[in-house]
């Protein structure tokens, strides 16, 4: 089969493009960003080509893939349209291929790509594992018995997939633009649920998750009692967080993970226990934790010349949070210096409270204007990073252009946080501290 996706270097995209051309399919596409983006390194390890005009010729036997970013009207949209070309659905085409394999569809408003990236580094301790994974990585051969998919209820792709074991971290307020209330997200997931053939690993600790109805068998796992899988004696420091897992009142082991925060040591949880439920050793599961790094953009760490950065994906208040507290964990004695970028209006608007209360945790704050490529701001009148900088004491505004006045926080810890592409003001600053 031949593919045509348009919105490459997007991270779904991306990583779809290169599990079907890993499969054996002709994989091509076009993106509007020319700037490099972290998505784009499994494409060029592929050869797979990225086109920036609308002049280059595309195969009349292509199927076209999108990413919901690109509307009716793009140029590129348009002209494959007028060619005649058949389009299908991402998500529709990610489902049929995951459909060829036992598949462990990981879910949840938050945590999904640290805990696909667990699932699948413990997995490949005992063999190889095929993998889509949000942060721009994925891999499948047909040899593989195995398929961990990041199963993302954006625009409700993960109805789609009917994965053979499934995880649930959390649900909670996010792409409101699609869901009319939390009811229709809690809804939504119990599609998901219900389309789960054999089991699924959700957190009890989340009021959200204990409300699906599901037909398929629930295993609850967190830190209250009444989970089944009970995480207990924790204990965190500047080196990682260990802990004990009891299931069904018998203790399972004790685990320590080189990762930071209580959200991770829930992912953990979620991929320690299904693993163990698929028949790997816990000895392994263990060698596994210790050696895991996450994914790219999870709490990435970098250090220049002295200045320590870190740049992270979260993009809703929950997830700032709890990457600015696990910055305090590793840093206790440093000042955490937050540079967020919101993404999108309806967020923005959705979460400005939360916004507020989450980025009041750094010591320091400053603010990008908001990005949208899949809204208009006319649709959002009013509508600005002001609305937030304004109700946070210390805060103020920053452009990508001008990262100047980050110079001043050598000693501290800057943490980039954000779900657009980051890597126009990232490359600034290491090219100030570079200096």
């Amino acid at each position: 089969m031949k593919y045509y996706c348009i919105g490459i270097k997007g991270t779904g995209m991306s990583t779809l493009a290169q599990i079907l051309y890993d499969l054996g399919n002709e994989v091509c596409g076009y993106d509007d960003a020319k700037d490099y983006k972290f998505t784009q390194k499994g494409l060029e390890d592929r050869n797979i080509k990225i086109y920036y005009d609308h002049d280059h010729d595309i195969d009349k036997d292509s199927i076209v893939t999108y990413s919901v970013a690109f509307k009716e009207d793009h140029p590129e949209m348009k002209r494959a349209k007028e060619l005649g070309l058949k389009f299908k659905k991402y998500c529709e085409i990610m489902g049929d291929v995951i459909n060829l394999f036992d598949s462990i569809g990981v879910s949840g408003t938050h945590g999904k790509t640290t805990t696909s990236s667990l699932v699948r580094h413990i997995i490949e301790q005992k063999m190889p594992c095929n993998y889509f994974i949000g942060a721009g990585d994925g891999y499948a051969t047909t040899d593989n018995k195995y398929f961990v998919v990041e199963s993302d209820e954006f625009n409700r792709h993960f109805t789609y997939y009917h994965p053979r074991y499934s995880i649930i971290t959390n649900i909670e307020e996010e792409h409101m633009e699609i869901y009319k209330d939390i009811d229709d997200l809690v809804d939504t997931f119990t599609i998901f649920s219900n389309n789960t053939k054999d089991f699924i690993v959700a957190c009890g600790d989340n009021k959200n998750v204990r409300r699906i109805k599901s037909k398929t068998p629930i295993k609850y796992y967190g830190f209250n009692k009444n989970n089944d899988i009970v995480i207990d004696n924790v204990l965190c420091d500047n080196m990682g967080s260990s802990f004990t897992l009891y299931v069904d009142g018998k203790k399972l082991d004790d685990f320590s993970i080189n990762l930071f925060g209580e959200h991770n040591i829930l992912n953990a949880t979620a991929a320690i226990y299904l693993t163990y439920r698929l028949g790997i050793d816990i000895k392994l599961i263990k060698k596994a934790l210790k050696s895991f790094e996450n994914a790219k953009r999870r709490f990435a760490i970098n250090n220049i010349n002295g200045y320590i950065y870190i740049d992270d994906y979260a993009h809703h208040p929950t997830e700032i949070a709890a990457t600015i507290k696990a910055a305090k964990q590793k840093y206790p004695d440093k000042r955490i210096i937050a540079v967020f970028m919101p993404n999108t209006y309806s967020r923005f608007k959705d979460f400005k409270d939360g916004f507020v209360d989450s980025l009041s945790l750094a010591d320091k704050v400053f603010i990008t204007p908001v990005k949208a490529n899949r809204e208009k701001q006319e649709d959002y009148p009013g509508i600005n990073s002001n609305m937030i900088i304004d109700k946070i004491d210390n805060a103020e505004e920053i452009f990508e252009d001008d990262v100047l006045k980050l110079n001043d926080y050598k000693e501290d810890i800057i943490l980039f946080l954000g779900c657009a592409d980051m890597s126009h003001i990232i490359n600034n600053y290491k090219e100030l501290i570079s200096k």
